[in-house]
């Protein structure tokens, strides 16, 4: 398929650019600084600022993958990333939009949510409530998307390919735990774009 991934410089971007690339899909890179890609990928130079320079880098794509991250001190860019994004995929035509979302959104109990829930350390909260209003964004939009929720702690570390995949509730283990490698959430993403079951729709995962 042929896919521009944003973000693609990033701990996550990094993993779903390598997952794409070892099952031959077509991919163009965007980041801020290109100078970061490997020399071996189509790049292309962006801060996803301008309605009309994404829609000119998706044209023609089969999907666009934002794993874009807001600076930690303005998590709220992501709203208007996301704007700009849903902006971008009408003006570009039909292509599909997955999102590299947060875990916030999910529930830990039915009707509430973990952002909800009060269990979350409070350096948290201004990212979190960022992704759960980007989300709403989507939602209300008439594109297609799908938000990928990672697990509740989202880190490097392996490719098992052993995971369990969710709706909108919270993965937890035996022991309580919700976590997934991002190189493992890089293989269930790879696997919605390839075979899609969640457009217009939420989805999650989990060890």
């Amino acid at each position: 398929m042929n896919v521009v991934l944003y973000g693609a410089t990033g701990n996550c971007g990094s993993r779903i650019l390598q997952e794409l690339i070892s099952r031959g899909h077509r991919v163009t890179a965007v980041a801020r600084d290109i100078s970061k890609l490997p020399s071996n990928v189509q790049a292309e130079q962006d801060d996803l600022g301008n309605v009309d320079r994404i829609a000119s880098i998706i044209r023609g794509a089969d999907a666009v993958i934002s794993a874009y991250a807001p600076p930690p001190d303005n998590t709220d860019a992501l709203l208007a990333v996301t704007e700009r994004q849903i902006a971008a995929v009408k003006k570009a035509g039909t292509v599909r939009l997955i999102v590299v979302g947060g875990a916030a959104s999910l529930e830990v109990a039915p009707g509430v949510t973990l952002l909800a829930s009060g269990h979350l350390p409070a350096p948290w909260l201004p990212i979190a409530t960022s992704h759960e209003k980007a989300l709403r964004m989507l939602q209300a939009s008439d594109i297609d998307w799908t938000y990928f929720s990672p697990a509740g702690f989202f880190e490097p570390g392996e490719r098992t390919g052993r995971f369990r995949l969710g709706t909108n509730a919270l993965i937890v283990d035996s022991k309580g735990d919700s976590r997934i490698s991002m190189e493992d959430y890089a293989i269930a993403l790879v696997d919605e774009l390839e075979k899609p079951a969640h457009v217009r729709g939420q989805f999650t995962i989990g060890y």
